[in-house]
C-alpha cells in the first residue's frame, strides 16, 4: 500500500514538473527576463538620447544688435540656426552667455572693427607684447596700429587682407608692416622684427601666426555667447568686419522688409525667474531703428518697459524698446498691495496703456 502511494506521489511530481516546463516554453520570445525589467539595466556604452527639454532651440533673427558686454556688439543681419546648451544639466539662459552657443546654419553677422580693438586692449590679448591696439578699416583691408614692447617701445603698423579658412577661422594676410613709420618687408631690418613678434611666443588662445598670416579663432578669442558655423566668406564693410555663414546672402534680400525680431522655438530656456519648456518666444523691436538693440546685461529692463502677450498656442510675444529708449525715472513698476486691497481704485496707467 505504501509502495503504491509513493509511486502515485512520484507520478504527480513528474506531471507538475512537465506542466511548468510547458508553460515556460510558451512565453513570448520578445519578452525580457524579469530581472532585466526590475533593474532597468541597459547595455554598456549606450548614450542617453536627447530629451525634448534638452534639445536645441531654433533661432531666427533679423537686424539684431546683440550687446556682448558694455564694449562689444555684434550685428546680426540675418540668422537661422540653433541655440545649444553648453552644459548638460544647465538650461540656456540670457543671464549667463556662457550657458549656450549659437550654431549658425545660415547667417550674416558683423562686428565693429573698433569694438574688436577695444576688446583686445581690455585683456583679449593679455599675454601679447603688443599694446595700445587700434583697429580700423582701410578700403577692403584691416589696419592695425599699436606699440610693440621688445626691449624698447616701438610703434608698429600693419595692413592686411581678410579671408575665411576651411576650419572657420579668419585669416589676415599681412601685406604691409611698418615700424617707426618706415615700411619694411619680411624681417624688419636690423631690428629683426616679424609678424610673429607681435604676439607671445607661446601663443594666445584664439590667435596663430604662420609666416605673414595671422589666424583668428573667434570662438576662443571673442566674448560669449560663442558662434559656431560654416564660415563661407569674410570681408571688410566699413566700419565693420562681416562674416557670412552658409548661403545667407539671398535670404537677406528676401527678408529685407521684415521687422527687427528674435524668434526662439523648442527646447528649454531660463530667463530671470522663469523657465519655458517647448520654447515659443518672439521678441519684436518696437522702434523703427535699423537694429533691434538687445543687451544681454540689461534685457530685464527692456522686458519690464515693453509689453508681453500670450499667444493661443501658449507662446509669448514680447514687444521691447531699445536700450537707449528706456525711461530714466523708472519709479515703482510693481503692482502695489494698496491697489490690490481696493476694488474701486483704477488700474495703474502704465498697465492700461500697454
Amino acid at each position: 500500500m505504501r509502495a503504491r502511494q509513493a509511486v502515485l506521489i512520484s507520478v504527480c511530481v513528474l506531471l507538475l514538473t512537465w506542466l511548468v516546463w510547458q508553460l515556460r516554453s510558451k512565453k513570448p520570445a520578445g519578452q525580457p527576463a524579469a530581472s532585466a525589467i526590475s533593474t532597468g539595466a541597459s547595455s554598456v556604452g549606450t548614450t542617453i538620447p536627447t530629451t525634448p527639454d534638452s534639445a536645441p532651440t531654433a533661432v531666427y533673427a533679423h537686424n539684431l544688435m546683440l550687446r556682448k558686454g558694455p564694449d562689444f556688439r555684434i550685428y546680426v543681419r540675418w540668422l537661422r540656426g540653433d541655440l545649444v546648451r553648453t552644459r548638460q544639466n544647465v538650461n540656456p539662459t540670457f543671464d549667463d552667455p556662457e550657458s549656450f552657443r549659437l550654431d549658425v546654419k545660415a547667417g550674416i553677422i558683423r562686428a565693429n572693427i573698433g569694438d574688436i580693438g577695444n576688446f583686445l586692449n581690455a585683456g583679449g590679448v593679455a599675454n601679447s607684447p603688443l599694446r595700445d591696439i587700434a583697429l580700423l578699416a582701410e578700403d577692403d583691408h584691416i589696419k592695425l596700429k599699436g606699440t610693440l614692447h621688445k626691449l624698447i617701445s616701438i610703434p608698429v603698423e600693419l595692413l592686411g587682407s581678410v579671408a575665411a579658412t576651411p576650419d572657420n577661422r579668419i585669416q589676415v594676410h599681412v601685406t604691409k608692416l611698418s615700424v617707426l613709420k618706415v615700411p619694411l618687408k619680411g624681417l624688419l631690418g636690423g631690428l629683426n622684427i616679424g609678424v610673429s613678434d607681435l604676439f607671445h611666443p607661446k601663443g594666445i588662445p584664439g590667435i596663430e601666426v604662420s609666416g605673414n598670416d595671422i589666424f583668428f579663432d573667434t570662438l576662443k578669442l571673442l566674448p560669449p555667447p560663442h558662434i559656431h558655423g560654416q564660415l563661407t566668406k569674410v570681408r571688410v564693410v566699413t566700419p565693420d568686419i562681416e562674416e557670412v555663414y552658409g548661403n545667407a546672402e539671398e535670404a537677406v534680400t528676401r527678408f529685407e522688409q521684415w521687422r527687427n525680431f528674435l524668434r526662439l522655438n523648442d527646447g528649454t530656456i531660463d530667463f530671470g525667474k522663469l523657465t519655458m519648456h517647448h520654447v515659443d518666444i518672439t521678441m519684436v523691436d518696437l522702434s523703427d531703428d535699423a537694429w533691434f538693440d538687445l543687451d544681454l546685461n540689461n534685457y530685464q529692463n527692456q522686458l519690464v518697459n515693453g509689453y508681453t502677450r500670450m499667444t493661443p498656442e501658449a507662446g509669448l510675444q514680447i514687444f521691447m524698446p531699445d536700450l537707449d529708449n528706456l525711461p530714466k525715472n523708472k519709479g515703482n513698476q510693481n503692482i502695489s498691495m494698496e491697489w490690490l486691497k481696493h476694488r474701486n481704485l483704477p488700474p495703474p496707467p502704465e498697465i492700461t496703456s500697454k
